[in-house]
């Protein structure tokens, strides 16, 4: 073997061992993609806009873009349903035992496990169902360089938008805490994709699954 065709052989070599392949975690598009693809309210779907809390004022539209539905507002902790170590009467004032939509057992979902989205209570400025949207739809949440992907899991206040469950908060980076946690302004892009649903509404695997492709048609 000349030394030509030596070094060329042992860089191949190299790089092999080097290189690092691509995980399930890298699977589809990236946060800064998804933002860019819903940074526009190409149609509004809302009649008027929603606050961020309970009396506030009304910033956050509910828009489509490409069959995606989507807003951009702060984030609450969501942290009803089972009772865990972190969401709990004494962790969480708020708590309450339940959620809109069950597991698949009929048991409240785990806010502690399960990333979720909260939508807002149907009245004269928007229904989730007549857009498409139910228990366990899939949705790609993002936070600064973050991407997680959840599902639709409970139902809140009819006035206000932006809120998901403390293990979807975990996951983008903000503090879960549901007392003190949370991030505010309009900084968290919920994309919602109608008619993509698990099976499961627990099954947080599904949901990346499905979420990675749904997002890769968004931004493509």
């Amino acid at each position: 073997m000349n030394a030509t065709l030596r070094k060329v052989v042992v860089t191949a070599f190299a790089f092999a061992l080097t290189a690092t392949p691509a995980s399930a975690d890298q699977a589809g598009p990236t946060a800064a993609q998804v933002k860019a693809a819903v940074a526009k309210c190409t149609k509004q779907l809302s009649s008027g806009k929603y606050a961020h809390d309970a009396g506030g004022s009304r910033t956050s539209a509910v828009c489509k873009t490409k069959g995606a539905v989507h807003w951009k507002a702060d984030f609450d902790v969501d942290c009803d349903g089972q009772k865990t170590p972190k969401c709990n009467k004494s962790t969480d004032p708020w708590w309450q035992n339940q959620t809109a939509f069950t597991q698949s057992n009929g048991k409240p979902l785990n806010a502690e496990k399960l990333p979720f989205v909260v939508v807002p209570g149907i009245s004269s400025t928007w229904s989730y169902k007549g857009a498409g949207i139910g228990g366990g739809t899939v949705a790609a949440v993002t936070y600064k360089d973050k991407l997680v992907y959840a599902v639709v899991g409970d139902v809140g206040p009819t006035g206000a938008i932006g809120e998901g469950s403390y293990a979807l908060a975990k996951a983008l980076g903000i503090n879960p805490n549901p007392k003190t946690g949370g991030a505010s302004g309009a900084v968290v892009d919920y994309v919602l994709f109608p008619g993509v649903k698990v099976g499961k509404v627990e099954d947080a695997a599904a949901a990346k699954t499905l979420g990675a492709k749904s997002a890769a048609k968004l931004v493509g």
